[in-house]
């Protein structure tokens, strides 16, 4: 089977797993978990130089992901336990008391997989270049990857750390932006239009590449290109278009499922529409 077809399998449960979290939990934030689950699925399962079974908090020679926009924590979780750093079993307790797997990621239970608490929006690439930073001084060749969302843009924090990061030439840095055009109040261009955001990160000094992030092939093309990029003294960000709720058709085309749990039928429905590739935990 072709590695893009794997992929895509992985993803689909990937997706069920966010339906049932969140529908279990009765909270969280199905639309952009969905949305980006094929990038994470592309992370995770091919592109991350990382050892599931030796996480520590420093990272040394391996890739360090630091996801910004914490609320699409299943997302994050069910790939973190697909791709072997907890038990499958474990994505049940999401949301629950005294679980490991909160709301927005921490690090004070001790997750493996997670090195940053987020969710707090706007911080992800200033922690992002702390990390590059550190990589750098100490002669690590590894690459750190950030993600954020369109509607965290918003924040003023992401904007200075742009800056620092052109103009030091941070270029061990590949930033991700998930351009589904909706926050939680609405269209990004009703709320806080954006403008043109190639335009925008070039101005600050980055290389500028765009994907589609529910195209497999897509990420696995530009996420490797953009690693070919790195060492050239400047920091690379991806813009990603994606659809919210990808792969639940009730739930594509809106804002209104950035944080709502369906409940039993819309679960019943959405899980319909998902193939169960791993099993379901």
């Amino acid at each position: 089977m072709p590695k893009a077809d794997e992929l895509k399998k992985i993803a689909s449960q990937i997706r069920r797993d966010i339906v049932r979290m969140v529908h279990d939990a009765a909270s969280g934030h199905p639309g952009g978990s969905l949305g980006c689950a094929d990038l994470f699925t592309a992370l995770f399962f091919e592109i991350l130089d990382h050892d599931p079974t030796n996480f520590d908090m420093n990272g040394i020679d391996q890739d360090i992901f630091f996801l910004s926009n914490g609320h699409i924590s299943p997302v994050f979780y069910s790939s973190l336990a697909r791709s072997g750093y907890f038990p499958v079993s474990e994505l049940g307790t999401f949301r629950k008391i005294d679980s490991r797997l909160q709301g927005h990621p921490t690090t004070m239970e001790g997750l493996p997989g997670v090195r940053v608490a987020s969710g707090s929006l706007g911080q992800g690439m200033s922690v992002s270049i702390g990390a590059a930073t550190a990589k750098k001084l100490n002669k690590d060749d590894k690459l750190i990857f950030c993600l954020m969302g369109d509607g965290e843009l918003n924040e003023g924090q992401v904007w200075e750390a742009a800056i620092y990061a052109g103009a030091k030439k941070v270029d061990n840095l590949i930033a991700i932006v998930d351009h589904n055009q909706k926050q939680i109040d609405g269209p990004t261009d009703e709320v806080m239009p954006l403008g043109n955001l190639r335009t925008k990160f070039e101005a600050f000094g980055f290389k500028v590449l765009e994907m589609d992030g529910n195209d497999m092939d897509d990420i696995l093309k530009t996420v490797t290109r953009a690693k070919s990029e790195t060492g050239k003294e400047q920091p690379i960000i991806i813009i990603m278009k994606t659809e919210m709720g990808m792969g639940v058709d009730f739930m594509m085309g809106t804002h209104k499922w950035h944080g709502v749990a369906p409940n039993d039928e819309q679960t019943e429905k959405a899980l319909a529409q998902l193939e169960e590739t791993l099993r379901d935990y």
